[in-house]
C-alpha cells in the first residue's frame, strides 16, 4: 500500500501497533511461566489484561475510521519478543528475571514511541478522541514500564549479581 497522506501513515500504524499487541498477548504468557519471581509473573499477567485492552483500543479506533486494524505485520515486535524467547533459552535462574526485564523494557519503550506517534498523529487530523485513547495506552506502557523497574531495582538485579 502507498501511503500518501498523514491520515494513510496513521492507519499503517495503528496496524503495526494492532499486530505488535496481538503478537505480545501470545508472549506474556510464556513470559510470566518462565519468570522466578512471582511479583514479576504477576506483572506480566497484570499486563497481559491491560494489552488486551490495548488491542480493543485499536480496534474500536479502526471501525471508526471504516478500515481494519488487520493485515500488517509488525516485524519489530517480532524481533523483539524473539530475543525474550533466546533469553528464556538461554540465562540460567540467578540472571533470568533481569534478562526478562529487560526485553520486557524493549517492548514497552518500543510500544510508547509507537503509540506517541499515534496520538499525535491523531491530534494534528483532529480525532480528539482517538487521541486520547491512545494516550490512556501510552500511560499504561509507561507504568508497565515503572513497575518493571521498580521490581529491577527491588532485587531482581541485586540477586542477578550473585
Amino acid at each position: 500500500m502507498e501511503i500518501d497522506t498523514l491520515k494513510g501513515l496513521y492507519v499503517e500504524e495503528l496496524k503495526d501497533l494492532y499486530s505488535a499487541e496481538k503478537q505480545l498477548i501470545k508472549a506474556l504468557p510464556k513470559m510470566a511461566k518462565a519468570a522466578k519471581d512471582k511479583q514479576l509473573q504477576q506483572a506480566f499477567r497484570n499486563h497481559l489484561k491491560e494489552t488486551e485492552q490495548h488491542v480493543a483500543r485499536i480496534e474500536m479506533i479502526c471501525q471508526e475510521l471504516g478500515v481494519s486494524p488487520r493485515g500488517k505485520k509488525c516485524v519489530g515486535m517480532e524481533g523483539l519478543i524473539e530475543e525474550g524467547s533466546e533469553m528464556i533459552n538461554e540465562a540460567n535462574d540467578a540472571a533470568l528475571d533481569a534478562g526478562l526485564i529487560s526485553k520486557a523494557q524493549h517492548v514497552e519503550h518500543y510500544e510508547m514511541a509507537g503509540y506517541g506517534t499515534v496520538r499525535t498523529y491523531a491530534r494534528q487530523l483532529g480525532f480528539e478522541n482517538q487521541a486520547e485513547l491512545l494516550q490512556q495506552t501510552l500511560d499504561e506502557e509507561g507504568r508497565a514500564d515503572q513497575v518493571l523497574t521498580e521490581l529491577a531495582e527491588a532485587g531482581i538485579n541485586v540477586e542477578a549479581e550473585v
